[in-house]
């Protein structure tokens, strides 16, 4: 409810700021900045850019000096209008905070505050600038956009007074999240059915684990495959290092050619009870499965055998916590992240190679 009364508060104050179209200067000549926001009310770094910077400098300039709008990429019409702005970028994957001025686009909650700024008090000293020319822009400004803006205080509390854009029939930017599980879905089709795939194969790992634990143990498993567990582990660290790096430092993630990744990363679920970034969870948790493993391998009973049912312990609950993540990302988010998908991936196999050796460690242990 706090998020979207940030979000309801930044559409209020950007309501009055429209001035006569075609003409990029206030009624006392004064020059006029325009940009295009787009965003999602359920992103905490478009929160972060729209209370820090983007406010601050509404006031400080003025709202008759300094115009934004906002638009919601959780909408159907604001997704399409993203897509075609990234298109016209040439950006084949972006995320939210997206924000466009003139002829240039600035992505994130790093690059958004370090370079808009600049680029504001530039075109100020420039006479002003004029609406971006993105596709589609245009046809969601109603006729309001063209008025002259409302002075009067009244208005200010009252979201159907306003002429703000972000009011245009065409576009809901109701900020509430009324999308069904199909339309998320449908938002990243290609990325979101792997994330379906892979959440299949963990919960038949799952219940595979679960089964055969009970079962006598194989011996010959016990040290086969046994070397590989460091190596995943390693892998591990790699994929949570970056995506911890992402969420703690707010950065734009590369992405492959599936999926995503900006909005899984930039969305309210990117961090645990909204103050741990998943990123770094998965980080401690890779560190503690090899430091767990090189226990187990250099040390006597019953301290190895502790160890090794750590392992499984620690991969268990690494493999049930990334269902959970994987189920989020197409049902929920709407989008799905390859390096969530990867580290979902090597914690699953950590869970495979791990039971055979936690069900041998468990059968000494209940022996002493």
């Amino acid at each position: 409810m706090k998020r979207q009364q940030h979000f309801l508060l930044f559409v209020l104050l950007i309501s009055l700021v429209v001035i006569p179209g075609g003409n990029i200067h206030a009624q006392d000549d004064q020059p006029v900045v325009r940009a295009v926001l787009f965003y999602s009310p359920t992103c905490g770094h478009c929160e972060l850019v729209i209370q820090q910077t983007l406010l601050p400098m509404i006031a400080d300039y003025g709202e008759h000096r300094l115009q934004i709008i906002g638009v919601d990429v959780t909408q159907p019409q604001g997704q399409e209008l993203f897509l075609a702005a990234l298109e016209t970028f040439s950006v084949e994957r972006g995320g939210v905070p997206f924000l466009v001025i003139d002829k240039t686009y600035l992505i994130g909650s790093a690059d958004i505050p370090e370079r808009f700024p600049i680029l504001v008090e530039s075109y100020m000293g420039n006479g002003g600038v004029d609406w971006p020319n993105l596709p589609g822009l245009q046809a969601i400004l109603p006729e309001e956009a063209t008025a002259a803006p409302q002075t009067d205080p009244s208005t200010a509390t009252d979201p159907q007074a306003s002429t703000s854009p972000t009011q245009a029939p065409a576009l809901d930017l109701s900020h509430e999240n009324n999308l069904t599980w199909q339309e998320r879905f449908a938002l990243d089709p290609a990325g979101n059915t792997l994330a379906v795939i892979v959440l299949v194969g963990m919960l038949a790992v799952v219940g595979w684990a679960v089964v055969g634990f009970g079962k006598k143990p194989i011996l010959s498993k016990n040290k086969k495959w046994n070397w590989v567990i460091p190596v995943l582990c390693l892998v591990g660290i790699g994929v949570a290092g970056y995506l911890a790096y992402v969420e703690v430092f707010h950065a734009t993630a590369v992405c492959g050619p599936v999926g995503d990744c900006n909005t899984v990363q930039q969305s309210e679920y990117a961090r645990l009870f909204g103050i741990l970034p998943i990123g770094v969870l998965g980080l401690v948790g890779y560190i503690l499965m090899i430091a767990a493993w090189l226990v187990a391998g250099y040390t006597k009973p019953p301290i190895a055998d502790f160890a090794t049912l750590a392992l499984g312990a620690m991969a268990s609950l690494g493999t049930l916590f990334s269902i959970y993540l994987t189920f989020l990302e197409p049902f929920v988010i709407g989008a799905t992240c390859a390096w969530c998908l990867t580290s979902a991936i090597i914690v699953t196999a950590l869970l495979v190679l791990s039971v055979e050796p936690a069900k041998l460690a468990w059968q000494r242990i209940r022996k002493r």
